[in-house]
């Protein structure tokens, strides 16, 4: 199994609360929901970020969490990384040129385990629609306590749609005042048509800033500093910045036949 160290980045009480927040809402899909895909409309909207933090959320609960970088087609999950070098991924298993226990990375983060998409296959499509693909997730289910998808956006390629389609459910990444209600109204009915199920809507780059109930209640329960500095740095974090963070230890190994998990803890 391939090993990184994942770059540490302390997120602020509103961001940490918000993601918590969605993790619970997850949960509260019900027992099946394992397979979780994250998709927008279009790029830039910050559903790799909202993946790599959701992913983190479950493996700080005790979790044992995949993350799946499904874009074949521009990984931006590899920024995550602080040291270590991933050599193989995700498409070079599904094209057969690589086993499970190749592609699956382990982090610093205990519970957490990264796949990432691999380099760049000439059919991205295909591969994701293809029987390995499905036999992979089904191995996934079975070793671990919930497996999160960072697929491409569907306004853009039909990949988010192949993929969504075979998951347990879908969280639509929206972000504010960047796409039209009539765009997100088309990838609902496109996601919904192929059979995936929309589980919840995450409004992405929302400004705490202008006000609003949450706005007052942390500046007044938190006080002036806490409210002035979070808020600012929670609608930066959204709207700007790429995912990179965390901390602490675990490996694990895996067998070639799926994703049978060994812990071994370390000092």
């Amino acid at each position: 199994m391939q090993q990184i160290t994942l770059k540490k980045k302390k997120l602020n009480f509103q961001a940490r609360e918000a993601f918590k927040m969605l993790r619970t809402n997850v949960e509260f899909g019900g027992e099946d929901m394992k397979v979780i895909s994250v998709t927008s409309s279009m790029p830039g909207e910050g559903k790799s970020t909202i993946a790599y933090q959701l992913a983190l959320s479950f493996a700080a609960k005790g979790k044992k969490t995949l993350l799946v970088d499904g874009d074949l087609r521009k990984s931006i999950l590899q920024r995550v990384s602080a040291s270590g070098n991933v050599k193989q991924g995700l498409s070079d298993y599904l094209v057969g040129k690589a086993k499970l226990m190749d592609v699956l990375v382990g982090t610093d983060e205990p519970n957490f385990f990264i796949m990432f998409s691999g380099h760049i296959p000439p059919n991205p499509s295909e591969l994701l629609g293809s029987a390995r693909f499905e036999a992979m997730l089904e191995s996934a289910k079975k070793a671990f306590d919930i497996v999160v998808i960072d697929t491409p956006p569907v306004g853009s390629v039909i990949d988010g749609v192949v993929v969504s389609s075979r998951t347990d459910g879908i969280v639509l990444v929206v972000k504010q005042s960047m796409i039209s209600y009539k765009l997100v109204q088309r990838v609902k009915e496109q996601l919904q048509t192929a059979g995936g199920k929309i589980i919840g809507v995450a409004l992405n780059g929302v400004d705490s800033r202008g006000g609003g109930y949450y706005g007052k209640y942390y500046g007044r329960y938190y006080g002036r500093y806490y409210g002035k500095r979070y808020g600012s740095y929670y609608g930066d974090y959204y709207g700007m910045k790429s995912v990179n963070e965390t901390e602490t230890e675990d490996t694990n190994e895996v067998d070639t036949n799926g994703f049978r998990l060994e812990n071994k803890e370390h000092d």
